[in-house]
């Protein structure tokens, strides 16, 4: 099985990929037998389980200034690059052919959906070690197991959040498959700290949109993505 699996490249990106996606067209049909008052419950548990798993995965930084310096100057770039505005725009933009199309399943959660889902899938350790593990030539079974609990939670934030999650698979697959190749190419240079420290990272992004998922105050999140681009050049550099 692995070897057939091993002839694919970052196989295990693209079965978790797959795997989100499947997970999210059960949820989206699930989504329309549910009533509305189960719906609002599962919503604020995601957002309570979201803040849970953000404060986790903060308290993995082993080197706060890194951390905070990057969400700071990552921050200010993504809002001088208006990210989010630009996500925002480009998923509405494609509801909207959507809709013209006959296709109901947009929401008004299209971009929490989306955030929600990309932030979770992608920013845990499992993830990050995952693809290492793989782009260091070994099989890839921590992308194996994320892809069955990638596979459950995309049933039940689909069946919540709509069609965005469903979306979460392509920068997911590219997330993923980007630090397979990259561990391939650059594995003298990971560590354990430099995983703490995205990990981190990661887990503040989580809060904020945990907050803005309870409706407690919004952040934008997206706009803090460079923040994960910058923690590693701080972590290899400073």
């Amino acid at each position: 099985m692995f070897d057939f699996i091993s002839a694919i490249p970052a196989a295990g990106s693209v079965i978790n990929a797959l795997a989100v996606i499947a997970g999210s067209l059960i949820g989206l049909i699930i989504k329309k037998r549910l009533p509305e008052r189960i719906t609002m419950v599962a919503f604020q548990v995601i957002g309570l389980s979201v803040l849970a798993l953000g404060i986790q995965m903060t308290l993995q930084s082993k080197n706060v200034l890194i951390m905070i310096l990057s969400l700071l100057l990552g921050a200010i770039l993504g809002e001088a690059l208006e990210l989010e505005d630009r996500l925002q725009n480009g998923l509405k933009g494609l509801r909207t052919r959507m809709i013209e199309r006959g296709w109901q399943f947009g929401g008004d959660h299209l971009v929490e959906g989306f955030l929600t889902a990309f932030l979770l899938f992608c920013m845990g350790s499992m993830a990050i070690l995952g693809a290492f593990e793989e782009g260091v030539g070994k099989p890839p079974n921590l992308l194996l197991v994320k892809s069955m609990m990638d596979l459950v939670s995309s049933i039940a934030l689909a069946s919540t959040l709509g069609i965005g999650v469903l979306f979460s698979a392509i920068p997911l697959l590219l997330y993923q498959g980007g630090l397979t190749l990259g561990a391939f190419y650059l594995n003298s240079f990971i560590s354990n700290a430099l995983i703490d420290e995205i990990t981190a990272v990661g887990g503040v992004l989580l809060l904020g949109l945990g907050f803005s998922l309870l409706h407690l105050k919004h952040f934008k999140v997206f706009n803090m993505i460079p923040s994960l681009l910058l923690v590693v050049i701080f972590s290899l550099f400073l």
